[in-house]
């Protein structure tokens, strides 16, 4: 039987259709504060404060990371979402160690300065757009190129540690140039990158791995400078040793897939 209080359909579906028009604010928060990690690294490095622009990079890093996760958690993925966390990447990713590294090193370069730092800027919008465009048909195991918060973090990495270290920008100039290249034009490359996307949070793990978790935590609380920068170092190769042996075995090297599903992270993170 009915009681008189019992909602109908059409007033449930009005409250889930409210309920998830006001959640949509939440992963576009995550958005705007990694963009203004971005803005912030900018802004440092701007006032010669290039440790703490350093920093800015990697807070809009951790942050780009959850705004998707958080989207899908609470079914609120939108395609306005997916053009905001591309603009924001854009910022932090593209522009920002762009800035960052020229004002801090490849400016005492003259033309070859602000030519390295364009390349770069230039490689991670054109990433950005690839991406866009070939969500539905990359293999979603890895990244095509590069992923652009990985190029920046190899880029901030390296100023954050030589900035610890107390070494001027100018004195490793030509190191910073070819690191710059490296990271830029990596992120336009055809080179498979391990994307960690076919790891799933809801699935129970051994309790072995919770405990490297914090031993892995730990091991970054020592230096992080050093840590975080060696991590993307070897995450930056890694990507051609997976291309050399696919190719040395003989198999696919190419992470264009013949399926037409959509990876689970359609329009984010690179």
């Amino acid at each position: 039987m009915h009681d008189g209080h019992e909602a109908s359909p059409a007033s449930e579906e009005v409250v889930v259709r409210k309920r998830r028009k006001g959640i949509y604010i939440l992963p576009n928060l995550f958005t705007l504060a990694a963009l203004f990690g971005g803005f912030y690294a900018i802004v440092m490095a701007m006032n010669g404060r290039f440790d703490q622009a350093a920093i800015g990079v990697f807070c809009a890093m951790v942050l780009d990371s959850l705004d998707g996760r958080i989207a899908r958690m609470t079914n609120t993925q939108s395609a306005f979402g997916e053009q905001m966390d591309s603009l924001s990447d854009m910022v932090s990713f593209g522009a920002a160690p762009a800035l960052i590294a020229y004002v801090w090193a490849l400016t005492s370069l003259g033309r070859w300065g602000w030519i390295g730092a364009f390349v770069y800027c230039a490689c991670a919008a054109l990433r950005l757009a690839r991406f866009n465009v070939n969500t539905g048909v990359v293999d979603k195991r890895f990244f095509q190129g590069l992923p652009s918060p990985a190029a920046a973090a190899l880029v901030a990495g390296f100023i954050w540690l030589m900035t610890d270290a107390g070494i001027a920008g100018s004195e490793v100039r030509w190191v910073t140039f070819a690191l710059t290249l490296y990271a830029g034009l990596t992120m336009v490359t055809n080179v498979p990158f391990y994307s960690f996307k076919d790891i799933s949070m809801k699935r129970s793990v051994p309790f072995a791995v919770i405990v490297l978790i914090a031993l892995g935590i730990a091991v970054i609380n020592i230096h992080p400078p050093t840590v975080m920068f060696g991590l993307f170092i070897l995450y930056g190769l890694s990507g051609y040793v997976v291309y050399g042996y696919r190719k040395a075995k003989g198999l696919q090297t190419s992470v264009i897939s013949t399926s037409t599903d959509e990876p689970d992270e359609r329009g984010l993170h690179k």
